[in-house]
């Protein structure tokens, strides 16, 4: 019998340390890393304050789990697009989608957080570093599966064109820019995609 308690306590903490991972990825992508505090946090999960450190050590702990884990399922994501240039090429045209720009708490952490992320401290820099590499590494290997490293660069061109165009097309007052530069973006995105498939 104490042995199923302990069990029971383990489970129903690793699943309300999930839920807080996953109520702050999407408050974070909203609201941004700055603009969301502990309170706010522990709140959308149903907690209390005092709950947060049995789970976190800080905030920056939690902020580097839930980049970590957000990018784990945008792994998961581009899975479920079909193997092959044309699999990337609609990740792509999704990504670069009104939907995606108009719904960041449901979408890309690089595109939502990139600014944040960039002035934390090291160890969540270093956990984003891998995390998005590990990204990047899963679309060169639908890009060249033969040797994934040789596509890697052009990746993270893709990548980086992506998550700023995305960035853009969020920040405009415009709607109609905002979509035109969406449009272009996928344009530019599979110029660099045919040179990456001929290179």
């Amino acid at each position: 019998m104490e042995a199923r308690v302990v069990r029971y306590a383990k489970e129903h903490k690793q699943a309300t340390r999930q839920r807080i991972i996953e109520t702050a990825g999407r408050r974070l992508k909203r609201d941004g890393i700055d603009g969301s505090g502990v309170a706010t946090l522990m709140k959308d999960a149903g907690l209390t304050n005092g709950a947060f450190y049995a789970h976190f050590e800080s905030k920056e702990d939690l902020v580097a789990t839930v980049v970590s884990e957000q990018l784990r399922g945008q792994r998961e994501w581009l899975a479920s697009f079909p193997a092959g240039r044309d699999g990337v090429e609609r990740m792509v045209r999704t990504y670069l989608s009104p939907e995606h720009r108009d719904n960041p708490e449901e979408g890309c952490p690089s595109a939502a957080l990139l600014d944040e992320i960039s002035r934390c401290a090291d160890p969540t820099k270093e956990t984003y570093t891998g995390s998005v590499l590990a990204v990047i590494d899963d679309i060169a290997a639908r890009l060249a599966p033969h040797d994934p490293p040789s596509a890697r660069t052009k990746t993270l061109g893709i990548y980086a064109l992506m998550v700023g165009t995305l960035q853009l097309a969020r920040a405009l007052a415009d709607r109609q820019l905002s979509d035109d530069i969406l449009e272009q973006g996928v344009r530019n995105a599979l110029t660099v995609l045919n040179a990456a498939s001929e290179g």
